[in-house]
């Protein structure tokens, strides 16, 4: 058929690229800025007001803004009082100790990647929640931390080197901007594990090649996290589509706004593609390349490790994923706390939906991480349960671990529950290989095209329809 002979030539000629902004990734030494480091009150000493802008960002509340999501309703939401299908909820699993039968260590609570020393955020600033700031995680070359037992009995992130005097004044005094270490240790191993929750986000990222990733390659543009999502006042751009909150929604992330231009490519068949059709579609053809991602959480079904003796959902992991398209607008239809489940037409609970439609003219087609869950719902009320997963892991009871998170997070005793299917799209936007390996018109179009074209809204391949036309999609 001509119409596709052209249409491959074309986007075998590939698209031009525009040069990537400056990074500015300076050191800021802090030799004989203090002579030793006593804590976040050495740094409150002379950055408070940095402090305070931290303590209202989305990083240190976990909740905040949140105008696109359709169903906020104007509530702050965020990680603090949402539910998701990964460990379900970190209000409920915040901070402790869990050891297994060996007296292992296997859980010490979400609060392990949150930028505090162990205190929940609270709404109202105090000396208390500043003091509970910990600079070092984000700024610190090098830094490391653990959870120890105060003499009271309460716990605390702290320094491994909080004994040694010596070396940990050396480490306090490496500040830097924020480099990919430094968010890869959260944004990373979110989810339980490696690669396990956004599944384009892997430690690879922290040192690799053009090959793998045109922006963070260390031989392509060495882009650092903070040159794209750096904002002001330590709020940061972009929310991808299934985070609650956003910091700055008057200034939303994206390709063609940053650095690629409305129309990055050399061949105007492909600009046009980029009206209606999102860039990760065409350039990450596959999501998780190095590290599998989990892909499925059954809650119901426990699962018993014994080499690491411990209890787990059963996680269904995946390498080299196909992303699932759908259209998306910037706004998100969230499965929220004390709200009745709302059933898909599949009959799933759509924790996190796209919306937008071919008939919406400010959608565009994206890629996704597709994750299914599998999570406890009220029998009564239809609100679906964050599980209490901590002491779960150890004596995986998963029973008890429904109903003492209904309890806690809903005051409701002995609750009567039915365990129901959950879906979650997830956006994404990270390890993003060179052009040459972006997607041909015959891997979507044709016969064995991966794109689902009626579930798009089209009664058929498009390209089918439009015989004599090169234009691809049309709106």
């Amino acid at each position: 058929m001509p119409n596709r002979t052209l249409i491959v030539a074309v986007v075998l000629a590939g698209a031009a690229s525009l040069p990537a902004p400056a990074r500015a990734q300076d050191a800021f030494s802090h030799e004989g800025a203090f002579e030793h480091y006593e804590g976040t009150k050495t740094c409150l000493a002379c950055h408070k007001d940095a402090a305070e802008s931290f303590f209202h960002s989305q990083h240190y509340q976990w909740r905040g803004n949140a105008p696109q999501i359709v169903d906020a309703g104007g509530e702050k939401l965020g990680k603090l009082n949402t539910i998701n299908d990964f460990c379900t909820g970190p209000a409920q699993n915040w901070i402790g100790i869990v050891r297994n039968s060996r007296g292992e260590i296997l859980s010490k609570g979400c609060s392990k990647c949150h930028a505090g020393l162990g205190k929940k955020p609270e709404p109202e600033m105090s000396d208390a929640q500043l003091q509970n700031v910990d600079c070092l995680i984000c700024h610190a070359r090098g830094y490391q931390r653990d959870l120890y037992a105060n003499d009271d009995g309460s716990l605390e992130w702290k320094p491994i080197l909080w004994r040694n005097e010596e070396g940990l004044d050396s480490v306090s005094k490496r500040i830097v901007r924020p480099e990919r270490t430094m968010c890869l240790r959260c944004h990373s191993a979110s989810g339980g594990g490696p690669n396990y929750k956004r599944g384009d986000i892997e430690y690879k990222l922290a040192n690799t090649e053009r090959a793998y990733d045109v922006h963070m390659g260390q031989d392509g543009a060495n882009l650092h996290c903070v040159d794209c999502h750096g904002g002001e006042d330590h709020r940061v751009r972009g929310r991808g589509s299934d985070l609650a909150a956003t910091d700055m929604p008057e200034k939303p992330l994206s390709c063609d706004g940053e650095c690629h231009g409305p129309a990055p490519h050399v061949a105007e068949i492909l600009n046009h593609h980029t009206r209606r059709v999102n860039c990760t579609v065409c350039h990450i053809a596959s999501f998780a390349r190095d590290e599998p991602t989990d892909m499925a959480r059954d809650w119901s079904t426990p699962k018993y490790d014994p080499e690491g003796d411990r209890y787990t959902a059963t996680i269904t992991l995946e390498k080299d994923v196909t992303p699932v398209y759908a259209w998306f607008n910037g706004r998100t239809r969230a499965q929220l706390p004390k709200r009745a489940a709302s059933l898909l037409a599949d009959g799933r609970v759509g924790m996190m939906v796209p919306e937008g439609s071919r008939q919406d003219p400010g959608a565009k087609i994206f890629a996704f991480k597709l994750h299914r869950g599998r999570m406890p719902m009220l029998d009564d009320k239809k609100w679906i349960v964050p599980i209490l997963v901590e002491h779960f892991f150890a004596d995986g009871d998963i029973d008890a671990a429904v109903k003492k998170a209904a309890e806690e997070a809903y005051g409701i005793e002995d609750a009567r529950y039915t365990w129901v299917d959950t879906v979650r799209y997830m956006g994404l936007f990270h390890s993003v290989p060179p052009k040459e390996r972006a997607l041909e018109c015959l891997q979507c179009h044709g016969a064995s095209g991966r794109l689902d074209w009626k579930a798009l809204g089209y009664g058929s391949d498009p390209i089918l329809t439009r015989l004599g036309s090169a234009a691809g999609p049309s709106d």
